[in-house]
């Protein structure tokens, strides 16, 4: 389910016209509201997380893989292509997620059209750092697709056919990305290679899909 300010957690009003915002050098907050508000926002955006790890584990942790064990310390950094936003983030540490680490994964990769934060898969989230891990880089993740409301996938399916009417997107289960100084093909085979979930190739549009729902591939 998608939340919003009626529940615990909440739904933004926009890309752009969102007033808690992340900044895009580091992991603080920019603040639009006051203190107090912006620090409730934060602790819902941390409860968030923490519900979708803990309350509801087949949106979080379903087929964890075996590094989810690893003690090391886990960093991924996002750059979102629609709103230019930056995220430089160490989500796995002490054994454990880190809950407001993963609440600012999920708003980055936000549906930027409706503003709506969803629980992102810690299984997808976990699948980008193996793969930059095999690919030998730390270079940003350009997103152009991380979570895709209902509204926005029915949108997409009325101008083109490759939009599926269940999307992965719509579960959090999906991302469209590239990699800076990573080829297409090279992120492909290597995604691919690792056989963790669904792999599309769209060289046209310039990025590659990864889901984590059962094994194939296209494009």
């Amino acid at each position: 389910m998608v939340f919003n300010s009626k529940d615990l957690f909440f739904r933004m009003n926009g890309a752009t016209n969102s007033r808690f915002l992340f900044n895009s050098g580091n992991n603080n907050l920019r603040m639009t509201a006051s203190p107090d508000q912006n620090r409730r926002r934060f602790l819902q955006l941390g409860a968030m997380a923490s519900a979708c790890l803990l309350v509801n584990p087949s949106l979080a942790l379903a087929r964890a893989p075996l590094s989810l064990s690893s003690s090391k310390m886990k960093e991924l950094t996002f750059r979102n292509l629609h709103t230019d936003e930056k995220l430089r983030v160490t989500y796995w540490k002490n054994g454990a997620f880190d809950r407001s680490a993963m609440a600012k994964i999920y708003h980055i990769l936000r549906d930027f059209r409706t503003g709506d934060v969803y629980p992102i898969s810690a299984n997808l989230i976990d699948l980008l750092h193996d793969l930059q891990s095999k690919l030998r880089t730390d270079s940003s993740i350009e997103i152009i697709s991380g979570y895709r409301s209902p509204q926005t996938n029915a949108t997409l399916r009325g101008q083109s056919d490759g939009v599926a009417r269940q999307s992965y997107h719509m579960k959090g289960l999906a991302t469209d990305v590239r990699m800076e100084g990573v080829s297409l093909r090279r992120l492909q085979t290597t995604a691919l290679f690792m056989g963790r979930g669904g792999v599309g190739f769209y060289p046209k549009s310039d990025f590659v899909h990864i889901d984590v729902g059962p094994v194939r591939r296209w494009g």
